[in-house]
């Protein structure tokens, strides 16, 4: 039996049913009939996702804020009958921070999609 010397490091980890099943899913979707191919093949050419969740979570803070802000201004509105100048151009400008962060997300979601493809 003819050794491949070039490849002489076992590397070796444990997976559930479930995840062995996946693996197999992919494995036939593939069409690679053997694991140890399948497995070099991901580890060498695949793709890890990495989402970056900090901009997704302060576009909900301010979404969240304007939304504070807009019931505050109805309420306001139903008691005086008007809407004050400064409460319009708040809400302007929080709704300019979240089109940013919103506008962000898109471009990092872009790049994510096209580093895969």
């Amino acid at each position: 039996m003819k050794q491949n010397l070039k490849r002489n490091i076992a590397l070796t980890f444990r997976v559930s049913a479930e995840e062995r099943e996946l693996i197999e899913q992919r494995m036939k979707s593939a069409n690679i009939t053997t694991l140890r191919t399948f497995l070099l093949k991901m580890a060498l050419n695949g793709h890890v996702i990495s989402v970056e969740m900090d901009s997704i979570a302060e576009s909900n803070r301010l979404l969240r804020n304007i939304s504070n802000n807009i019931n505050q201004m109805a309420k306001r509105a139903n008691e005086t009958g008007r809407i004050h100048d400064a409460d319009i151009a708040d809400i302007k400008a929080k709704q300019g921070e979240i089109w940013e962060h919103q506008n962000k997300i898109i471009r990092l979601l872009a790049e994510l999609v096209e580093g895969v493809a």
